[in-house]
């Protein structure tokens, strides 16, 4: 065993664009701060670019009655045409510091408000293994332990060690290990009690090395000409995540009305066995450890007769992909809604499954 390296301490400017998914922050609509693009008046909106301000707003708001919403890169939340009554609170702090050893890898400590695929890409650099399958994922590295993000087989559940919080309940700090968060799914502590924790900072501990981790998604390994389970170079793993991703219109690019979207929008259905049992023979079934069965939202979606482009409005499918909602323009929150509805009754109509939307619904409902 070696010393750990002093402890290197990387600022936002230091980070591979160090630029907010949307730009500067503009405007009181917040439709210019979601990537969907929709979105009424706030009432009251403040920039908290230091930890101490991000706290101090949320506590102020708080001890007022007064609601905050908390927002960071908009990626996932779908905020209704009348917006927000109360304040709102971009997340733009910023630090990252990390430590090296031979035997425990790398410690890397990042500020909530950092891009996340600022952080895949700073990884990659470094030459820490596990972010590479999540690359070009949008938004901010403290609302990746909320939804658990994940893609291609890959979830942060797999690297994350620590979360940082305030409890806005007991107006305290509270650290949680991995193994407090509840990770399953898309899913965590703070997805559970989504108005009490304010992320402050995300700790993660990577192996070191060239290759990735073990591809565990089959479509990933055929672009990689791997076998699922095998390792591949993670330079390579990272630039075919990129090009799946924009082939699927699921990398931001304010030309692109594909991208104009929330990501996935519905979650991929957990279902009994026997819910499972009764779809389709050529449903995709992916049996869990607890023996629910995973299916597939995208295949239930275009199988219930929704193809990609669906729609006539200013809220369609995306043109790449049947998971995806995407704003063409012109739409409001209340087109998205609408298009949200007819899709999800489609699919309960056809195989008796009822679809969760994955974004935060705010001041509107499916």
């Amino acid at each position: 065993m070696t010393e750990a390296d002093p402890t290197c301490v990387v600022s936002g400017a230091d980070l591979t664009s160090h630029q907010h998914p949307l730009g500067g922050d503009r405007g009181g609509e917040l439709s210019a701060y979601t990537t969907l693009r929709v979105g009424g008046e706030a009432t009251e909106i403040v920039v908290a670019d230091t930890e101490e301000r991000l706290r101090e707003s949320v506590r102020e708001s708080d001890r007022a009655g007064q609601p905050v919403l908390l927002v960071g890169g908009g990626s996932n939340m779908l905020v209704g045409d009348d917006g927000f009554d109360g304040r709102v609170v971009l997340i733009r702090t910023r630090g990252l510091t990390f430590q090296t050893s031979d035997c425990a890898g790398a410690m890397a400590t990042v500020a909530a408000g950092e891009v996340w695929d600022d952080l895949v890409a700073a990884s990659l650099a470094q030459q820490w293994v596990g972010l590479a399958p999540l690359s070009g994922i949008p938004g901010l590295v403290g609302a990746t332990p909320i939804q658990n993000v994940g893609a291609y087989g890959a979830e942060v559940a797999e690297t994350i060690t620590r979360v940082r919080c305030w409890d806005r309940q007991t107006d305290g700090q509270r650290t949680f290990t991995a193994d407090e968060c509840g990770f399953s799914y898309r899913d965590s502590r703070f997805k559970q009690e989504p108005d009490r924790y304010l992320i402050l900072e995300v700790q993660f501990q990577f192996r070191i090395g060239e290759m990735s981790a073990p591809i565990k998604y089959a479509e990933l390994a055929r672009r990689l000409g791997v076998e699922v389970g095998e390792r591949a170079d993670a330079a390579r793993v990272r630039e075919e995540v990129l090009a799946l991703r924009a082939g699927k219109g699921m990398v931001l690019d304010q030309a692109d009305h594909d991208t104009w979207s929330a990501g996935s929008f519905f979650t991929n259905p957990i279902l009994t066995a026997e819910a499972a049992a009764k779809l389709p023979a050529g449903a995709p079934r992916f049996p869990q450890p607890d023996g629910t069965v995973k299916s597939s939202a995208a295949w239930l979606i275009q199988h219930a007769g929704f193809a990609p482009g669906f729609g006539t409005g200013p809220a369609t499918l995306s043109t790449k992909h049947t998971l995806a909602l995407t704003n063409r323009g012109e739409a409001a929150a209340a087109d998205v809604v609408a298009l949200a509805r007819t899709v999800r009754a489609g699919v309960e109509d056809a195989f008796g499954v009822r679809l969760v939307p994955e974004p935060n619904l705010v001041n509107c409902e499916l």
